[in-house]
């Protein structure tokens, strides 16, 4: 993993005269599981759409081995937050996943029986064979999840950018997903983000974790960055890191607190 996919330099972003990110710097490798993590407002959906091109950057460089990022490519696969299935989409979900092969290609496709057979063995990598003809719509979250995932790995990008996967699944769903995506991260050398609000289902296996919060970033190993010295120094105040039962609790005071005296009471916002 020594060889980097994409790095970012210094990145900073600015909307409506308002700083969303700042002095952003990262790199992702081939065969990665980093871990974006951070609570609501933190820049996490503008990060995700930096690494894809969708958003210009006000200072420093978004590079692609090495050479400037101008636009999104086929290197970058893409699983949206939210997917907007209604109940009674007539696509099947071999459809669905069938339309990532080249489907932003006009007049070109694969003759029916390699696509179907690709369609399958993606399928069968994501473990969402068993559904392959059933309404996309019919499905739940974490099956359609699994779907998404297939159609955005069908077109063999190099890299998996996931905006929240995770919400709205129960343990059960999380742990699927999480586990297909970390076999194909070391499989096939696809490197993965994924962002999340809670930490804890991607313990077991990020390679890094990139935690943000107020527009910042710290990068490295779990074990050295959610700290509280390190996650204090992010926020801008003081912030406790409590492990229990083999869980992360990210807890800060409320504003005007002193942790001397008054103890670590919960602001519910910023729990990892």
């Amino acid at each position: 993993m020594s060889t980097e996919l994409l790095r970012l330099d210094n990145v900073g972003v600015r909307l409506g005269g308002r700083e969303i990110l700042r002095d952003v710097s990262l790199t992702i490798r081939p065969g990665e599981f980093t871990g974006l993590i951070g609570p609501n407002g933190a820049g996490k959906t503008t990060l995700l759409r930096v690494m894809l091109g969708l958003q210009a950057v006000t200072t420093g460089a978004v590079l692609i081995d090495g050479e400037p990022r101008a636009h999104r490519d086929a290197s970058t696969g893409y699983v949206p937050q939210k997917l907007g299935i209604e109940p009674d989409t007539p696509l099947r979900v071999r459809d669905v996943v069938s339309l990532g092969v080249d489907g932003h290609k006009f007049g070109v496709r694969l003759p029916s029986r390699a696509r179907r057979e690709l369609v399958d063995d993606m399928l069968t990598a994501v473990g969402a064979r068993r559904f392959a003809d059933a309404r996309i719509g019919e499905l739940s979250g974490g099956e359609q999840q699994r779907v998404m995932i297939a159609h955005a790995l069908i077109g063999r990008p190099r890299l998996l950018l996931l905006d929240e996967p995770l919400a709205n699944l129960d343990i059960s769903g999380e742990q699927g997903i999480v586990s297909v995506l970390a076999r194909l991260a070391k499989a096939e050398g696809i490197a993965v983000l994924l962002s999340a609000h809670d930490m804890n289902p991607l313990m077991p296996v990020m390679d890094r974790i990139a935690y943000v919060a107020g527009g910042r970033v710290a990068v490295g190993r779990t074990e050295d960055v959610v700290t509280t010295e390190v996650l204090s120094r992010l926020y801008g105040q003081h912030v406790d890191v409590i492990r229990v039962h083999g869980r992360v609790l990210v807890v800060a005071a409320p504003e005007g607190t002193d942790p001397e005296h008054d103890g670590a009471a919960a602001d519910a916002s910023v729990v990892g």
